[in-house]
């Protein structure tokens, strides 16, 4: 694989959730060592210890995944089923690739001059990054150690799988707020929002910068009542939110769902127009948080 960095205005980017281009299972760990011999057991154990992960991915990005320029790798497994998931091919842990947690570490050291001149660093997200909390903790411990900045992505459904020691390893978390009410939530992820709530509230306690994500999807996430709770929510959690990101709902997985044999229920939802995406923000920004 050729290491490229992806500018910020692949795909028309206007700050919207961007889909890893063309990425079907097994796709994308070009450049990484894969264990494919392992057993069964073996496997297990290894990832149980966080020396092995399941990997779907991984890409050299800008102005995406937090600051500067990210290596953002895509770990496999997620326990919601979000409507609009643009990465459904990342589901199921077991369709991911193995990869040691060193391998990983070694690409990180090769970037970390990249990394100083653009204030970036690395990002783990998914699928669901706390489906594997052994592996992010070891790959968050050393890049810590090597002076990186560290973030994750994550919905925090699994919050709870996030021990203090690991925490203290991240410096940013994209926190995704799918839904201000419980309803909406269900219907868009199949699980509860208070989860979410709860992993925002210990974020705040520790001094953890946040930043907050929102998917506008018309006619599931677009009611301005839904909006404000979302706004009430982020609001809690105080001086650690450094920016809410309005994401527009796109329709760049379609063809993963079709490709996975999956029921893609948003199939002739359309993005929603500009000034639905200016009247969401603004609603944020009554709030006065800083809105991309």
């Amino acid at each position: 694989m050729t290491d490229t960095i992806t500018p910020a205005t692949r795909g028309g980017r206007d700050q919207d959730f961007l889909a890893p281009a063309a990425r079907l299972r097994g796709a994308g760990i070009g450049g990484l060592e894969e264990l494919t011999d392992l057993q069964r057991s073996d496997r297990l154990a290894r990832m149980r210890e966080g020396s092995l992960g399941s990997i779907h991915s991984w890409e050299l990005v800008t102005a995406v995944d937090g600051p500067g320029t990210r290596m953002t790798v895509f770990l496999n497994g997620c326990p919601l089923r979000c409507l609009y998931c643009h990465n459904p091919d990342t589901f199921l842990m077991k369709d991911g690739e193995p990869v040691e947690a060193q391998e990983l570490l070694r690409r990180m050291r090769r970037y970390r001059g990249v990394f100083r001149a653009s204030g970036g660093g690395i990002t783990l997200s998914g699928g669901e990054v706390l489906m594997q909390p052994a592996f992010a903790h070891t790959l968050l411990r050393g890049a810590k150690e090597m002076g990186i900045h560290t973030c994750i992505d994550t919905s925090g459904f699994l919050g709870a799988n996030a021990s203090d020691e690991m925490l203290d390893d991240v410096d940013l978390v994209l926190l995704d707020v799918k839904s201000g009410d419980e309803e909406t939530y269900k219907r868009v992820t199949g699980r509860a929002l208070a989860p979410t709530i709860e992993f925002g509230d210990r974020l705040a306690a520790k001094g953890i910068d946040v930043w907050a994500r929102f998917v506008l999807v018309p006619d599931l996430t677009s009611d301005p009542r839904n909006v404000e709770n979302v706004a009430r929510i982020i609001e809690r959690w105080g001086e650690v939110v450094k920016r809410v990101e309005v994401l527009p709902f796109h329709q760049m997985g379609t063809d993963k769902w079709d490709a996975l044999g999956l029921d893609y229920q948003l199939r002739d939802t359309r993005p929603p127009e500009p000034e639905m995406v200016e009247a969401t923000r603004e609603i944020f920004r009554s709030h006065g948080f800083v809105v991309h």
